[in-house]
């Protein structure tokens, strides 16, 4: 009963965190037996401490793996359907194509970390969870995102400063962020911030 219950909530390859569970009035100690006894049996597939996932069937005989990133998703950057957080650091970098470096570790700002500063281990990968500035919002989370970048451009930029340009306007554009949007949040960045965005030619080339 509680695998048809996993199936139709969650379905597969989604990560199932055991403490968002709740299936009729089961205790929480009897779902932690029931998804040890499925696990056992091969229906449910341990990804790490309290996270399983219900595996599609593969041609391959160690099954399909759950990724990293939907983990990350549903751990630290949604609070249930909500945006809660969002990836920064190098990472995020690296998305938008102004770095080759390759983080050793994921970077992550989320409403749900309880201190500035923590490191901790998912599966083997090296997870940095930052506090945001102010609260992560779905509509604000972008916003954020990209002034964290602004704060550490000069870090962590490997293009030339057209091309630079040229990939923070794109980025901007396509998200259609003003720079009436960021203004309200400036106050909370260091002063550098603004020698930043001055000198990726910004401060005064986005639209307002």
């Amino acid at each position: 009963m509680l695998y048809e219950y996993l199936i139709e909530t969650y379905g597969e390859n989604v990560p199932i965190f055991v403490s968002d569970i709740e299936y009729s009035s089961m205790s929480e100690n009897n779902i932690r037996q029931q998804i040890k006894k499925l696990t056992d049996a091969g229906l449910l597939k341990r990804y790490d401490t309290g996270i399983y996932f219900i595996p599609k069937k593969s041609i391959f005989k160690s099954g399909t793996q759950l990724s990293i990133n939907e983990v990350i998703e549903k751990k630290y950057l949604r609070d249930k359907n909500e945006r809660c957080g969002y990836i920064s650091g190098v990472e995020f970098a690296n998305q938008l194509g102004i770095t080759t470096q390759v983080s050793m570790a994921c970077e992550v700002v989320t409403n749900k970390a309880t201190k500035d500063y923590r490191e901790t281990i998912l599966a083997k990968s090296r997870i940095i969870i930052r506090k945001p500035r102010v609260p992560v919002t779905e509509k604000n989370y972008r916003l954020l995102q990209f002034l964290d970048l602004m704060k550490d451009i000069d870090y962590v930029s490997e293009i030339t400063a057209d091309e630079l340009q040229k990939c923070l306007c794109k980025y901007l554009k396509a998200n259609s962020i003003r720079f009436a949007d960021l203004e309200q949040y400036l106050s909370y960045y260091p002063d550098k911030i603004y020698r930043n965005l001055f000198e990726s030619r910004l401060l005064y080339g986005i639209p307002s």
